[in-house]
């Protein structure tokens, strides 16, 4: 059922980009048990696969229902929109460590209802009856998370959503927010002022924004779904999966590259895999050491079957790998499907 932002003047002018480490961190553990979210992450799951074993996430999971259902908002809550660096995670795990234990209860009664039987559970009658231990052992549970799952790879992880809110932010600067919100994902859509996010939970939901504006979230294990919420005291958020998250643990090897190349040809394989960052026909002329002219022939071919794609900005028409292109590039037998 659709859940409805509605925006007032002032939220227009309030809508920001971040991204979350801690946010990650329990969008992993829950992707560790949700098989329609493995296609992208399954040379992630195998590597990680030994370091998690030793782990029992059964706290943090029996807050996070399956398929659907509420997960306490204080367990990662939205990063601060004040404009400074991106939090690190240890500084958003002291956040929840200061959570207010009557809050705490409030918000782990409110997951627990979402399971038949996980109030009554030891472990659920725990939580409830002293809400400031548990706070402390989930932030404990969450640090051995982060460790296991994601603290080596988190620059990659930053590299990919720092790039997605990159282009975003142009996007909304070039087109505005109606344009934004139609390519964030299929189940977002805008009129008359109000953001309608349609998800998995039961019932609809109309949130006035009253000024707070949005904040709008990647992240690179979310896929496929679209998660919004957090009611007061939070800032209202939407979670949205990350462009480029298809070839996120893939990287090209020798053979690949020279597969891709015989496929191609060789000049054009050479501009398919400089495109790390979006780039126009000239300064790949410039890298590469070839005509503009040839330079765009190849790129037209490119964009044509589906391997990349291009945008106007300015004066200029700058070119990116799609999903197709990055897995094309990896080679390799964990190419995901198409989303």
């Amino acid at each position: 059922m659709p859940h409805h932002l509605r925006f007032g003047a002032e939220d227009l002018l309030r809508c920001r980009f971040a991204f979350s480490p801690l946010c990650e961190t329990h969008e992993a553990v829950r992707t560790l048990r949700r098989t329609d979210r493995h296609s992208y992450h399954l040379p992630w799951l195998r590597r990680i696969h030994d370091a998690v074993a030793g782990i029992d996430l059964a706290p943090l999971w029996l807050l996070m229902p399956q398929p659907s259902g509420y997960t306490p908002d204080f367990l990662g809550p939205p990063p601060s929109t004040s404009g400074g660096p991106p939090a690190a995670f240890g500084d958003e795990l002291e956040e929840v460590r200061r959570t207010d234990p009557a809050l705490a209860r409030d918000e782990i009664a409110l997951s627990l209802a979402s399971t038949p039987g996980a109030a009554e559970s030891a472990r659920g009658r725990a939580m409830l009856e002293d809400p400031a231990r548990a706070v402390q052992e989930l932030a404990d549970l969450t640090q051995r998370a982060w460790d296991a799952l994601l603290a080596t790879d988190w620059p990659r992880l930053r590299d990919l959503l720092e790039a997605d809110i990159a282009h975003r932010s142009r996007q909304l600067a070039e087109a505005g927010l109606e344009r934004l919100f139609a390519d964030l994902h299929p189940r977002l859509s805008w009129s008359e002022g109000t953001l309608s996010v349609r998800t998995k939970y039961r019932g609809a939901m109309v949130q006035e924004l009253s000024g707070r504006g949005v904040l709008l979230m990647p992240s690179a294990f979310i896929w496929p779904d679209v998660v919004s919420g957090f009611a007061p005291p939070w800032q209202p958020t939407v979670i949205y999966p990350a462009r480029g998250v298809g070839g996120l643990w893939q990287r090209p090897t020798p053979d690949s590259a020279q597969a891709v190349a015989r496929l191609l040809g060789a000049n054009r394989a050479a501009v398919l895999g400089e495109l790390e960052e979006p780039a126009s026909t000239t300064s790949l002329a410039a890298r590469l050491g070839l005509a503009p002219s040839s330079v765009s022939a190849h790129l037209s071919v490119l964009r044509d079957a589906g391997l990349l794609t291009s945008r106007r900005v300015h004066h200029q028409v700058l070119y990116e790998r799609t999903p197709l292109g990055i897995a094309l590039l990896a080679g390799g037998g964990d190419t995901p499907r198409a989303s």
